[in-house]
Order: C-alpha cells, then structure tokens, then sequence
C-alpha cells in the first residue's frame, strides 16, 4: 500500500501541480511522521520498519521539485514551512532520542540529502545551523555508534558548502547568543510547541524518556519532563563541533584496529569475514574524514582560517592524537625495526601486520604524523602555524625532548629512532621549521670549543660519538635524515657558520688568493707531497710511492683543476690495499650515478638560499680568530680518525653523512672537504689530512698482518655475500680498509660532478 501511495505522490509531483498541493502533501507527510509518535505502540520496533524513511524521502524529493519551479534565491512554500515550524530542530530533537530505534541514522540521512540537493542556502538560517550544531554534538557525544558512514556523510556536506562558502564555518562553530530567539519563540523547546497535531504537542503527547528536552541548559517546556538517561546516554557537552566530529572519524579506524589487537595474537587471519568487512568500512569512513579536514584546513579566507583556529580544538585534537598513538607503540619494539621503516602515507591502507612486533602501531603513528604534514603543508597559514606550535609545544618539547635527555641507554635509543622516522616524515615548511630549532635551536654565530647554548642538540651531537656503537648510528642517522630536509639553517648551524671566515687557511702573504696558472709545476707550487708531514709520517720506504705523483697546491678550491682533485683522492688508498680492481670493480665512475643525483638534490634544495658562487675574499675574512671547525664537523672527523677500528655499519654511516655535506654546493664547504691541497693553519685540519694520516695509520699496522692482501680480499668477498662469512683476525681492519677505499671513489665522483665552483653544473 505504501508503494502505491508512493507512485501517486510520484505522478502528482511529476504533472507540476500547483504549489498549494505541494505544500499539502509536505505537511501531510510531516504530520505522518510526528502523528507516529502519537500512535505507535510497539517500541522496538526499528525505524526502518516504519514509514518514517519513506515520508522523509517525499518531503525531500517535494523540497526538490519545488525549487525548480521558482526563480534561483526566492524560497518556495514547502522550503518556508520547514524553516518557520522549524522541522529540522525538531528531527534532531527525534534523532537524539533515539526513538525509535535508527532514528537518528535516519535524521542524519535527511540532512546531509537536505543540505546537499536544496541549492538554497540553508546554513545561514538560525532554524538550520542549530539543529546542524545539535547533530555534531550528538556524534561527538556518541562516538562508535555504528553510525560512521552516516555520519561522515553528514559533514562532507556541510564542508563542501563551507568550501563554497567560508563565512558559513562561523555559522557551524561559533555560538551566537545574539542569533537566540526569545524563549518560547525561537528556544528549541517551541519547535515542538509550534506544531500541533490534534491539540497536542510533540512533547506532550509523547513520554519523555522518548523525547527529551531539546536544548541543553534551557528550561523545559510546559508540560515536558527531564529526559531519562535511555534519552541521554551520556551528557551534553557543548565543546562538540564539526571538528571535533570530523577528528573523531578521522580515529575510527585506529580504534578498530586497537580492538583488532586484542583478538589474539595470529591477527587478520583469525577474523571473521565480517569484521573484515567492517573494519574495511572504518577506513573508509577515516579516509573520507581525513580529506574532508583537510578541505576545512585549506580554506583560502583569512577570516575563516582565524576562526577554525579560535573557535574550534583542532590543534589540541590534532596533537593529542598523535601523542596517544606514540604512546601506543610497544615499549619492546626493536629501533633498528623503526630506523628501518621507510617513510610512511596515511593514504596508505596497509600497515604491514606481522612485519615484526610493533610494526602496525608504528604505522598508525608515522601515517598519522604524515597526515598531519599534508594538512599543514596544504592549509591556510593561520591554520599551519598554529597547528605546528601545538606539535611543537605538545609533542616535540612535551613527549621527545624529555625521552632524548634520559640518562637510559635503551631509552634514549628507542627515542632517537622514533625521532629519525619523526624526521624522515616531516616535509611540510611551517613543521619542519618547528622540528629544526627544537633539534639545533637558533644559533647562526661561529662556535667555540665548550659551548652547549642549546643541550638538546649537544646531546644529539655528543651521541654520534657514544660509547654504545646502536646509540651511535641512530644519531648519525638522525643527521643524515636532517641533512636531506630543505631547509638553510640545518647546514648553517651544523657546519657552514664556523666556514664563514675561512680561518683554516694559513693567513700569510706567500698564501695568494686563487690558484696560479693550471700549466705551473708542482715544485713552483708548494711542497711536495713527501715533505708534507701527513704524507711522510710513518710512510717505510716506497710503500706510499704513488703519492709522489699527486699535484699539490696551496690554496683555495682550484680553478679548472678537477681532475687533479679526482686523482688525489683516487691514488689516497696505495694499492697495496685496494682490492676493488682484483673483483672487477670499476673504479671512481661506479658512485657517478649516484652523485650525480646526490649532488642535484643538495643544489635543489639550496637554490633558494642565495649561496654566494665563490669563496669568500680572505682579506675580508678575520685572521685573528682561532679556527673551531664545530662540534658537529669535530665528532665525524674524529670518527673518521677512527675509521679502522669502527664497526662497519658505524664506517657505513659515518662516510654516508660526510658525502652528504661534500656534496653541498657552498664554495667554502666543497673548499674544506673537497680540495686536497689546502694550506691549513697551523693546529687545523681537514678532510683529505685526517684520511692521510689514516692511510699512513694503516700501512703501519698492514706491515704486521701476514698475507693482508689475501685476507683483505676475503673480506671484501664476505661483504659482497660472495663467500660466506667465517671468524678471522683483523677482521674490523679489513672492514675498515674496504670502507676507506669506496670512500675515496665516492669523494672523487663528488668531486668530478661538482666540478670547479665557477663552472657549469
């Protein structure tokens, strides 16, 4: 029968009958749905099951046959009835109830069809953004309800229409006593009043633990009593909002997966297919949610920005989330698992589960940190400035900074690994900018030995040199992630500020300012390599006869001389300890490639940064001051001193964090780590002196292995996985040998692509 009733009102609506009509079977329909309460005996009996959904589908599809039939702006008689008798205050009145069963998904689907089909605009009304605010605080108040997807539904709309119009978010999140009708006129609890149906009220004809009272903190109509608690499962709370509803969909799927945890150990496989299911759903509902904010973040309007900030907990909410989701990861989660992590995205729908112990709270964390990035790299600068102070302010000096400065060698090693996947995800300007001052702090003038203004980055510093080798690598990695971010102050305050004045140089007049002519002989030039004392120091006889044949120099970076500086550093390593060539391995060219790439990405990133092309004149420099190379540069080159007795993994890090700075384009940086033939001052050192005297080091203690050649080849075997591994002596010096060796053929292929400061790329 209804379906019949259904296709008549279809074809009546249909042949365009007069708006009089129209406005009769809305309020027909309207008067079926209150007349419900009136006569319905059975309460458990779903919503669903009723006609309620029906006769709200028929007064939508009226609402939207009517607007057609008049000019764009101008309200029909359906569209003023539901507004002046307040219908949608009195649906979100019926939803909150919960009466029947599903009334509230059925209200929540009325309004975002509603909101979305009526090209009206709707939300600057006060009949209309009210009970829109009433809904929101009902899903916060209500959260894992089952009634996600609804839900979301419901705020996708009421974004898209802020998107269209910012003024609007104002309407959603900001309460206006001014816009509050007087009581018994406007208050919520007349919206029921103003629709009789057979001499009584809504409220009065309906018990009230089946509708509660409809406003918070109002007094109660005449004749309407206090809402039981079946009614009001749980207490209003005003801070409830559209950001509040959206951040807390954005957590549906975290907590079904916390739920999914506590199944049993074995996870997905153990799960019945509707769980599956449902929990598919769930991420559905959070990606939908996710993007929505995003949308919101990104408002273009300065004043809506201003807003969202001041009138809504986004950043609390935001940061808060973040917190709890890294204090959810296992305090038992291996760090080497987490430096191994490669970066995540929330977009991502796989967390890795079984991976290893940790492996998807790891995930939720890092994707939601890279959500956050995308929400501050996207959105209007308001938004993103205030959102990364609260990162920084809650989770960075709140959470990291205490863990970092732990006395608890396991402790401070699991943060230094959270803290380099921290690192690894920021990108977004505003955070990042946050991220580096709380690692380095401000600090742009030179250092001097014993300063510690900023513990924290003393301590970070201090730990690449550890006398625990797994603190050791996670600090240097941590660099290492920091060295590849775009930002100046990073290679400003580790190294460059103690470059500015050149003070490694010796300042004398024999000293001049370029290089002469390319054509002169190395004798003109300077010493010779064999009256350098790094060369000659411990070097038996010839056994360092090739660094006879190295062109030497004086000054600074040379001009047009970048295959001088490639040979240097090719024929460092003698070859009595190479052994790259017995494995028919090229030389140099084979880290070409990967130069090549290393060397554009340092030059994209400081493009911006206004480097000068050519060293800094020295008769502008201040020869006064004594030259402090910096706690950071200090730590890797005294690890650099001890490249043979390191671990091969502390080797493998140390060199790839000196690549990095060489491959820099600021002239005094490739000067300082890149030209072989500096005239240092006095007590100062350089790259190419520490890995001579390691080199004068290493033929030294080479003399006193017997047959090192052949176990130095072995050990090179074992690296490749040619051969498989067995104990032998010595065997951290070979390591440490092989290491010394690809060093020096990756500085060079550095070298031969950056070529001279002047030339072309």
């Amino acid at each position: 029968m209804l379906s019949r009733l259904g296709a008549l009102l279809q074809q009546a609506v249909e042949t365009r009958e007069p708006s009089v009509d129209l406005l009769e079977a809305f309020t027909e329909h309207w008067k079926g749905i209150t007349g419900y309460y009136l006569e319905a005996t059975d309460e458990s009996i779903p919503a669903r099951q009723t006609d309620i959904p029906w006769r709200l589908k028929q007064m939508l599809d009226i609402l939207v046959h009517e607007e057609k039939q008049f000019p764009a702006g101008e309200a029909g008689p359906c569209l003023e009835y539901l507004l002046q008798h307040k219908v949608l205050e009195t649906l979100s009145t019926l939803g909150k109830a919960e009466y029947p069963p599903g009334m509230r998904q059925q209200v929540l689907l009325f309004f975002s069809r509603v909101l979305g089909q009526v090209q009206h605009p709707l939300l600057h009304y006060l009949n209309v953004h009210r009970p829109v605010k009433k809904l929101l605080q009902l899903s916060g108040d209500r959260l894992g309800s089952g009634l996600e997807k609804e839900e979301v539904q419901f705020v996708a709309v009421l974004c898209t229409k802020i998107k269209q119009d910012p003024t609007l978010l104002t309407y959603i999140l900001e309460f206006h006593p001014h816009c509050k009708a007087p009581r018994g006129e406007g208050d919520e609890g007349g919206a029921c009043d103003a629709l009789p149906l057979q001499g009584k009220s809504i409220p009065n004809g309906t018990p009230a633990q089946e509708l509660p009272a409809m406003e918070e903190g109002t007094e109660h109509p005449s004749g309407t009593a206090t809402g039981s608690p079946r009614a009001e499962p749980s207490p209003p709370r005003r801070d409830h909002n559209l950001v509040t509803s959206l951040v807390g969909l954005c957590k549906s799927k975290v907590l079904r997966k916390g739920a999914r945890r506590g199944r049993g150990a074995r996870g997905r496989v153990t799960l019945p297919l509707l769980l599956l299911l449902l929990l598919s759903q769930k991420s559905r509902v959070a990606m939908k949610a996710r993007e929505n904010l995003l949308l919101l973040a990104g408002l273009a309007q300065e004043a809506a920005a201003a807003c969202l900030v001041r009138s809504s907990a986004l950043c609390p909410l935001l940061t808060q989330h973040l917190c709890d989701l890294y204090s959810a990861v296992p305090a038992g989660t291996d760090p080497a698992d987490v430096l191994a992590m490669e970066r995540t995205s929330w977009r991502s729908q796989d967390a890795g589960d079984g991976a290893f112990p940790g492996k998807e709270s790891l995930a939720a964390f890092f994707g939601w940190l890279d959500y956050l990035d995308e929400l501050v790299l996207g959105a209007h600068p308001v938004v993103a400035d205030a959102v990364a102070e609260a990162v920084e302010g809650t989770f960075f000096q709140g959470i990291l900074r205490p863990q970092l400065l732990q006395m608890s060698e396991l402790a401070v090693l699991s943060a230094t690994a959270m803290l380099v996947g921290t690192v690894r995800q920021v990108q977004a300007p505003a955070l990042l900018q946050r991220l580096v001052l709380f690692l380095l702090g401000p600090d742009q003038h030179p250092e001097s030995p014993g300063d510690a203004p900023h513990p924290l980055r003393t301590h970070l510093i201090d730990r690449c040199n550890h006398l625990c080798d797994e603190i050791s690598l996670a600090s240097l990695q941590l660099f290492e992630q920091l060295l590849q971010k775009p930002h100046e102050h990073i290679t400003h305050n580790l190294v460059l500020r103690n470059l500015e004045a050149r003070g490694y140089l010796q300042q004398t007049p024999l000293v001049p300012e370029e290089r002469g002519p390319p054509e002169l002989e190395h004798e003109e030039d300077g010493l010779d390599l064999e009256e350098d004392p790094y060369f000659t120091d411990g070097f038996p006889g010839s056994s360092f006869g090739m660094s006879k044949k190295l062109p030497s120099g004086s000054a600074p970076s040379g001009k047009g001389q970048v295959s001088e500086v490639v040979s240097s550093f090719l024929c460092l390593v003698p070859e009595e300890a190479k052994t790259s060539s017995c494995m028919e391995e090229g030389g140099y060219d084979t880290y070409v490639h990967d130069a090549l790439g290393m060397v554009q990405a340092c030059r994209d990133s400081a493009a911006p940064w206004g480097w000068p092309k050519a060293p800094r004149p020295l008769d502008s420099c201040h020869p006064e001051l004594v030259f402090y190379e910096g706690h950071f540069l200090k730590v890797l080159f005294d690890r650099m001193a001890r490249i043979l007795d390191q671990p091969y993994s502390l080797n493998l890090q140390v060199t790839s964090v000196l690549s990095r700075l060489a491959a820099f384009p600021h002239p005094h940086l490739h000067e300082y780590l890149l030209d072989p033939y500096l005239s240092l001052a006095p007590g100062c050192r350089s790259l190419f002196s520490i890995l001579v005297r390691v080199i004068g080091d290493l033929m030294q203690r080479l003399q006193r292995v017997p047959q090192f050649r052949a176990k130095l080849l072995l050990v090179r075997r074992q690296l490749l996985g040619l051969v498989p591994g067995e104990q032998m002596d010595h065997t951290m010096l070979f390591k440490g040998v092989v290491v010394l060796e690809e060093f020096c053929k990756e500085l060079a292929a550095i070298a031969l692509v950056k070529g001279p400061p002047e030339g072309p790329p």
